[in-house]
């Protein structure tokens, strides 16, 4: 008898069922209905969301060091390591500039302040202040010295990623000089703690749909959907010019590397639906490393460009940095004369290095800009506190594309891409399985042995 076809209800549970996907998707709808309507109830599911993202950050230093540390020896190059890093260096200065550009090209083009005639006396500054901290951002000389690690415990404790970076390195050179004979243990128990991180990663990312229920309803119980009619054109003007640079983005991926963005935007789905619904992209690190790895990029190349791009390779936020600096000006009816603009660019190439992991940095770059200028009240900043949070899933999503492309682009340049596979991956004929659901038993050497006859017969029996 020909098998009967499952009715439609039960064919959308078993997709809710295992697609991780469809669960996020729903649970960012059923956040926002939530915000919506019940504002209190939305804000205090926030520990949803935030309790998520303290979980997976505090896997990311220990997965960061062991990829870093087992691409480092399996590559068996600390050289071919070095020029990883300096293409992509290179890479994240060219993009970020790229993106600086686009964006003052579009707000002087749209002028989405234009017209507002803000007074700058009647601001509050002091919000800016109690949005920061009371912070400031590093200079070039400290971000460098604070990249370097005075404790090995405390580059963990502290979830520093650059320092943890450093360390990998160090540890990696190590056992690339001292060879498989004196430390034959040490890399395998590596490989084995990544597969442990792997492992609770997995058991995490169970837990995403309640983050971004949380995290959602928590955004627009809280800030409403007001900004949206108040802030429209800015809105428009960051997204569109978002997209924009996607398309460029893209069009360089595949010129570099002859891979489609928009493939691999379909094989990351479920990533970046997570990424938006948290605005947080850390908490997609550990998943985007192991699909990187799986469409073909090597692991030193993963290991090294996509944590560091998460500092230096800040595309969305130099966006809405350019935009957000005109439409300041623009609101207060300040005319910046080109030279200010290219001081604009300069200056915002020089304190974006620094944001990661800096409370407020957006509105601290802006205000360190404004100062550069020197022709925009510092109080003009706060306009801008009514839509920063609007601006996360543009930023959280443009900068996490612009680090994986970086990672594919450099792995081309450096010769680490398995060019067959990645078009096969992304082509859907190889479905990607999370490293923590592969079954892939560690056999101990005794185990490993051939069996005889009798012995294999007994196990059979």
């Amino acid at each position: 008898m020909p098998q009967s076809v499952p009715s439609l209800p039960r064919r959308a549970a078993r997709v809710l069922r295992t697609s991780l996907f469809a669960q996020v998707a729903c649970a960012l709808v059923i956040g926002v209905v939530v915000g919506r309507l019940w504002p209190h109830a939305g804000t205090a599911v926030q520990p949803l969301g935030d309790g998520f993202v303290r979980l997976i950050k505090a896997m990311i230093a220990p997965l960061v060091f062991c990829v870093v540390v087992a691409g480092i020896t399996k590559a068996g190059d600390l050289k071919a390591f070095g020029r990883i890093g300096l293409k992509a260096l290179l890479w994240f200065e060219v993009a970020t500039t790229v993106a600086l550009v686009v964006g003052l090209l579009a707000g002087n083009l749209a002028g989405p302040g234009v017209g507002m005639n803000v007074d700058p006396s009647k601001l509050d500054a002091s919000a800016v202040a109690d949005k920061t901290g009371g912070g400031s951002l590093p200079s070039t000389g400290d971000f460098i010295l604070h990249s370097l690690p005075d404790s090995a415990v405390g580059a963990f404790a502290e979830n520093s990623l650059l320092q943890v970076l450093v360390l990998a390195c160090l540890v990696g050179a190590a056992l690339l000089h001292l060879g498989n004979t004196k430390v034959p243990a040490i890399l395998p128990a590596i490989e084995q703690g990544q597969e442990v991180v792997f492992a609770v990663v997995g058991f995490i990312m169970k837990l995403a749909p309640l983050a971004v229920f949380g995290a959602t309803a928590h955004l627009v119980g809280e800030y409403g959907l007001g900004a949206l009619s108040t802030y429209g054109k800015l809105i428009g003007v960051c997204y569109a010019v978002a997209v924009v640079f996607l398309v460029l983005l893209g069009l360089a991926m595949k010129a570099v590397t002859g891979l489609s963005l928009w493939k691999f935007v379909r094989y990351t789905r479920e990533e970046l639906l997570l990424a938006l619904g948290t605005a947080s992209s850390e908490t997609v690190m550990p998943r985007m490393m192991q699909k990187l790895r799986h469409a073909g990029c090597r692991d030193d190349a993963v290991g090294l460009v996509l944590p560091t791009g998460y500092s230096f390779n800040l595309d969305g936020a130099s966006i809405y940095l350019s935009i957000g600096t005109l439409f300041i000006a623009q609101a207060v009816g300040v005319d910046l004369s080109l030279g200010q603009q290219i001081t604009v660019v300069i200056v915002l190439m020089l304190t974006s290095k620094g944001m990661a992991g800096v409370p407020g940095s957006a509105f601290l770059a802006l205000s360190a800009t404004a100062s550069a200028l020197g022709v925009i009240p510092a109080g003009a900043v706060a306009l801008l506190l009514g839509v920063d949070r609007i601006m996360d899933a543009m930023r959280v999503s443009t900068n996490l594309l612009g680090n994986c492309v970086a990672v594919f682009v450099v792995s081309r340049w450096e010769g680490a891409l398995d060019m067959t596979k990645a078009k096969k991956v992304l082509g859907g004929e190889i479905p990607f399985v999370p490293e923590e659901d592969r079954d892939e038993p560690v056999k101990s050497p005794e185990l490993a042995k051939p069996q005889d006859s009798k012995s294999a017969a007994e196990s059979v029996g």
